[in-house]
Order: structure tokens, then sequence, then C-alpha cells
């Protein structure tokens, strides 16, 4: 009993194995519900909510209309999809007794935090999605604008990258501590069991709403408690993806992220085919290209992208409150700046919705998609290379001069 549950609970899983279900699982429930794997869309609307909780009218602004700000995040699908994810990461951290208070050893990390957060909230709606709609389950809905965010999300964390090295942004180093005490250890054997009495009675939910009718609701629950399962055991983080290649020459992630999208867009211009669903199409246009950098900018400052800061913040990583709070001010503010401060009329009015299986087929579409996708995976290797490269030369440099 104790082979089969070690490494379910007690290892990380292989992330090309997480990211070739999450693939299949997304274009499931796009075949199920018409709707994408996504997070911001629900940032931005929690944001709504808390300002009228707050008293502010926002009746009028055209962005809440847009991603249809309607009910509470309990009786949403996408809140479900977001608190299911919290849910699922928190069952399998605890679960896997594995729950710990971290707090960052430089204060300034905080601020650090919240600043990326708010850049990549704001710049995952300008580009109307984030590292999911506007990227891993954007590629596969076929949508032009997802390849632009790719190649700006790409430009922004290269930058950051360069930022996070920089003495200004590391500030003094400090001294580590020292492990967990042994009292402090034994008081976590706990966790397994809260963790599933957790996991019972959001099944039980689950059940109710399905029971109930309430379809979509089930899905929503369902399906978030699945992805949230699946970053936690994969440690599925989209910033360490693009931020690691740069910064040492690690690209497993990329490959396992390209390759779940590669899966993906099979599987989902078969359902679209067979059932005649209606891709998600966002516009193409400035504001996409825009909206990524910042995003890939922002994400690295705050160490983290939206399902990177999920899993981790149910780890207990303090670091991670800021980030998400800055994720929903970002996407408030984006919000209100879509009409108020003429961000639509000077960056996205002119853009186009652009989907590949209108513009040339879906033989045409699935071929352009692989292989855009075998382009980017060609990269990550050279990239990797590259690294390798020219960090064997450096050592070589310095053996021959000592």
């Amino acid at each position: 009993m104790k082979t089969i549950i070690q490494p379910i609970f007690q290892r990380y899983w292989n992330p090309y194995v997480v990211l070739l279900i999450a693939g299949i699982l997304s274009a499931l429930y796009f075949g199920l519900t018409s709707t994408v794997w996504a997070v911001t869309g629900e940032f931005t609307r929690l944001g709504g909510d808390i300002l009228k909780l707050f008293g502010v009218n926002i009746s009028g602004w055209q962005y809440y209309d847009m991603v249809h700000l309607q009910g509470s995040t309990w009786n949403r699908p996408d809140g479900w999809i977001v608190w299911g994810m919290f849910a699922g990461a928190l069952i399998m951290v605890l679960l896997s007794n594995n729950f710990k208070i971290r707090r960052p050893q430089q204060k300034r990390r905080y601020v650090q935090g919240l600043v990326g957060g708010i850049i990549a909230g704001f710049g995952a709606r300008l580009a109307l999605g984030c590292n999911l709609a506007a990227f891993f389950t954007g590629v596969p809905q076929f949508s032009f604008h997802s390849w632009i965010f790719i190649v700006a999300t790409g430009i922004g964390t290269y930058f950051g990258a360069k930022l996070t090295k920089t003495r200004w942004w590391k500030g003094r180093p400090t001294l580590t501590k020292g492990a967990a005490k042994p009292s402090t250890i034994k008081k976590r054997i706990i966790q397994p069991y809260v963790g599933s009495a957790l996991a019972i009675a959001y099944l039980s939910l689950t059940i109710y709403f399905f029971a109930t009718g309430q379809k979509l609701l089930g899905f929503g629950a369902l399906f978030g408690l699945a992805f949230g399962i699946l970053i936690e055991r994969g440690q599925i983080c989209f910033t360490s993806a693009f931020r690691d290649l740069f910064l040492v020459g690690r690209s497993v992630m990329a490959k396992a992220i390209i390759v779940g999208m590669a899966i993906s867009s099979i599987i989902t211009v078969i359902i679209i085919s067979v059932y005649d669903l209606t891709p998600i199409t966002q516009i193409a246009a400035l504001s996409t290209f825009v909206g990524g950098v910042l995003f890939g900018l922002g994400i690295v400052m705050a160490s983290g992208c939206e399902t990177g800061m999920m899993y981790r913040l149910m780890e207990g990583q303090v670091l991670f409150l800021p980030v998400f709070a800055g994720n929903i001010i970002g996407a408030t503010f984006l919000a209100y700046a879509w009409d108020h401060l003429g961000v639509y009329d000077v960056l996205a009015k002119s853009g186009t919705k652009i989907n590949l299986l209108d513009s040339i087929g879906p033989v045409g579409a699935i071929i352009a998609t692989l292989a855009m996708l075998g382009i980017l995976y060609a990269f990550t290797i050279w990239q990797e290379k590259r690294y390798h490269r020219k960090l064997t030369m450096k050592r070589g440099v310095r053996t021959h001069a000592s």
C-alpha cells in the first residue's frame, strides 16, 4: 500500500504526464461547457464584486459587460474553476503533508510580489487572457491572438529575467535559517486527515451541484479540482517555464507545456468538427502584444504566474498573498482604464478577431498550429543548448586563467 501511496503524495509527478492530462481535460471541458479553462477573467469579476461591495457603481464599465459580470463568484462556473483549483492544490498539499508557513527572507519581496502581480494582472486582462486563456487553452482554440501573446510574453519574461539578476533587485543577501524543528514536523502529521476531510466535503458539494441541476457549476467545480491537483502535483508554473529557459537553461517545463498544447489542439479540433462548436476567439491587436509583454515582465517580478501562485499559496508561501491581491488589483484597474482612460481606443479598437479555423480551415489550422508549436519546441532546445554552451565556455576561460 505504501508503494502505491508514495508516488501519489510524496513525489511530484512528471510534468509531461501532468500537462498531457491537463491538455486533454481542457479540451474535454470545452466540449462539455463551450468555454475554456481560465482564471484572470474571474479575478477581474472578483475585483468588480469587491467594488460593488464598497458601493462603487460599475454598471457603465464596458469591460465588465464584455466579461459578463453577473451574480457572485459562487454561482459562476468560472468562479468554481478558480476555487476548485485552490481546493485541489490545497488537498494535495495536505495529503502530502507539505503545508508549512513560509515567509520570504527579504521584506522587499512582498512589495515586488505585489507590484509584479499588479503588472501581470493588468497585462493579462489587456491581452484578454493569461497563461491559460491566451496561451495554454488559447492556442488550441486556434485564436491568432494567442500566437502574438506567446511572443510578447517571451519578450517580457526575458527582460524580467534580466531585471531579477540585478543587484538592485536582489538586495543584500541574508542568512538562511536552519531546518524545521522535529516538534514542528510532528504537528504536521494531522495534515492528511484534514486533506481527506476537505476532499470529501468538496466532492459532496460537487455532487450536490449535479444533483440539483446546476450542471455548469458542477463541471466548473469538478474540473477546477482536477486542474488544481495537476498544477500542484506537477508544480506547473508558466513563469518558471519561460524564466528558467533564460536564467538557468532549463527547458523541461517549457517543452512539457508545448506538448500539452499540441495534444489539446488535436483533440479540440476534433471536438469542434464533430459537435460543431464555436471556438473562443479574442481580438488580435496592439493590446495583445503590450499586454503579453507586461504579463511576462510581471510574472517574473512576482515569481509566479496565476497557476504557480495558486499552488504555492496553498503550500503556505506567504509571498503569494500580495501576488494574488496584485493580480486582482491589476485586472480591476484595467477594467477601469479600458474605457475611462482610453485604453480600448488606443490599443484595442483597431483589432480584429482572427481564428485559424475560419481563415485556413480545420486541416490548415491544425497543421499551422502544430508547426508553430514545433518551432517553439525547437527554440527551447536551442536556447537550452546555447545557455549551456556559453556556461561551458565561461568555465573554460576561468580554468585557463587559473
